[in-house]
């Protein structure tokens, strides 16, 4: 099998550890009642059963913003990788930098060996990535540093939190899927804190086509391949995998076009807005290893090749 895990796999106990205490009892089963989703559920957690596994539905949209901000808005520690993402998307707009927006949608989230699963939340955030973490001028990281997820899941909560991300609990429309349709062509999704006025939203309209959209799919297997950080103190390793039926055929990702809305850490300024924002709508299964030292990650090519974002073999045709 090709999927590469060895220098990132933890053994079952580390993970266990590292998660036991944020699985509390009477929160890993669906509450009754439940809203139900249209998600595919995990086709991963048999074969990765020492790992978190599950799948994540998502609009994926990049925003071009000046580099000068970028640099202002992240920490200073981290350089920027600007050859990194000029390599995947050469015609990038000069002097700019790509922010991610992620409004994605866990479902069937599994920790198999152990009986564990958790609730179905939403989460939405600005990420960054392409961010030279190690210091090895190579390796590309992803700073997340605030979050809206779902107030009604604690273990979701907890878990961003421990990272040092800002964790704000958040409504969200729809309240079990990654958007609604507003039309045949257009989506909708809003994630609102409960206890602030932070807010993001998204109104995006599918293209006919992908060469319509200028960015290509390869970036976003990158970006959110990148292992990713808040404070640095340690490092979420998720690998998304583009190429089970799931993101294939008929359900292949579909590009979009539309305005993102927000008012949110660390935008500074009330509430802002971005038009002509192009992305991807996309469900991935993906594999995770939680909280592991940055540093281990020194040098990791695991962003979107043969081997990380993808499981090759006709035993996994299936998927």
């Amino acid at each position: 099998m090709a999927l590469r895990l060895s220098l990132l796999h933890l053994s079952a106990v580390a993970v266990l550890v590292s998660f036991s205490f944020l699985f509390r009892s009477g929160e890993l089963a669906t509450a009754p009642g439940a809203c139900v989703s249209h998600d595919h559920h995990n086709t991963l957690a048999d074969m990765f059963p020492n790992n978190a596994t599950g799948v994540l539905n998502a609009t994926l949209a990049i925003i071009p913003i000046p580099l000068e901000t970028a640099r202002r808005l992240i920490p200073p520690q981290y350089g920027i990788l600007e050859d990194a993402y000029r390599f995947l998307v050469p015609n990038f707009l000069d002097g700019m930098y790509p922010v991610l927006v992620q409004a994605a949608h866990d479902h069937d989230v599994q920790f198999r060996a152990y009986g564990i699963t958790l609730d179905d939340f939403s989460r939405v955030g600005f990420e960054f990535p392409f961010l030279d973490l190690t210091g090895d001028g190579y390796s590309s990281f992803r700073w997340a540093p605030s979050q809206l997820i779902t107030a009604t899941n604690d273990v979701a909560i907890d878990g961003s939190s421990a990272y040092g991300t800002a964790v704000s609990p958040g409504e969200f429309e729809p309240l079990c899927d990654a958007y609604r349709w507003l039309s045949k062509n257009t989506t909708y999704f809003r994630g609102s804190s409960i206890s602030s006025s932070e807010f993001v939203e998204l109104e995006m309209r599918r293209l006919p086509h992908p060469a319509l959209n200028p960015y290509p799919l390869q970036l976003f297997k990158n970006i959110t391949n990148q292992p990713t950080f808040a404070n640095a103190t340690s490092c979420d390793n998720m690998i998304r995998l583009f190429n089970t039926t799931m993101s294939v055929g008929e359900h292949a990702p579909v590009s979009v076009r539309g305005s993102v809305k927000a008012r949110v850490f660390p935008f500074q300024g009330g509430e802002q807005e971005w038009t002509d924002v192009y992305g991807v709508q996309v469900a991935t299964p993906f594999i995770e290893n939680n909280y592991l030292d940055c540093r281990t990650l020194r040098g990791y090519s695991g962003t979107g090749g043969p081997g990380d974002s993808y499981i090759h073999g006709d035993s996994f045709d299936e998927l």
